[in-house]
């Protein structure tokens, strides 16, 4: 008879993520694993392999949460570039006591993985896949005719992504409510604009 994990994988998960994210992947130890996650390093090491093995599945994790809110949003919303623009809007509502960091996890892993490791090539990639489903949505706007046909949709993507990660960093450090609101809605009229001039 297959043996019963004795820690809750999901539980272990979350735990891991917000630790990685909140203290970043090389300052996170074992001991801080062993504490956040309530296990034994025999049984880390059973259970996830490794520490960058777990590190990985915790980005899985965090891009995969990421692609489903993204995908709800513009699910829900009037229209593809419309939900875009409320979605930079929503950001001025980001407070850092909402979860570890209002920036996102995967920019801040970014940066501190070295240049030309297998890491940053792993949360790259993650990153790309983002900007295709911004993509993705801005080409539906296309179809629709919210964008004109010959918009590069590609190019916009890649703004509205540095958009969205920008103001997550911006996030941290504005302590003016109106400011990060003016700021936010600065962005979604922008975004407005260049769609309108076929940017």
């Amino acid at each position: 008879m297959a043996r019963t994990a004795s820690y809750d994988r999901e539980a272990a998960l979350e735990a891991a993520m917000t630790l990685f994210w909140t203290k970043g992947y090389h300052a996170t130890s074992l001991k801080d694993l062993e504490s956040a996650l309530n296990m034994k390093p025999g049984s880390i090491y059973a259970a996830f392999q490794s520490k960058e093995t777990l590190f990985r599945t915790t980005i899985d994790r965090y891009a995969a949460r990421m692609a489903a809110e993204m995908q709800a949003l513009i699910a829900k919303g009037p229209s593809p570039l419309a939900a875009l623009q409320g979605h930079l809007r929503g950001l001025a509502e980001l407070r850092p006591c909402d979860r570890p960091s209002t920036a996102c996890m995967m920019v801040k892993s970014l940066l501190e993985v070295p240049q030309d490791g297998e890491l940053r090539a792993f949360i790259t990639a993650h990153l790309n896949r983002v900007e295709q489903g911004i993509g993705a949505a801005l080409e539906g706007a296309k179809a629709s005719g919210e964008l004109p046909a010959d918009a590069d949709t590609g190019r916009l993507a890649r703004r509205i992504q540095t958009y969205i990660f920008g103001l997550k960093v911006q996030a941290q450090r504005e302590t003016d409510a109106g400011r990060m609101r003016e700021l936010c809605e600065d962005l979604a009229a922008e975004i407005g604009r260049a769609a309108r001039s076929r940017e």
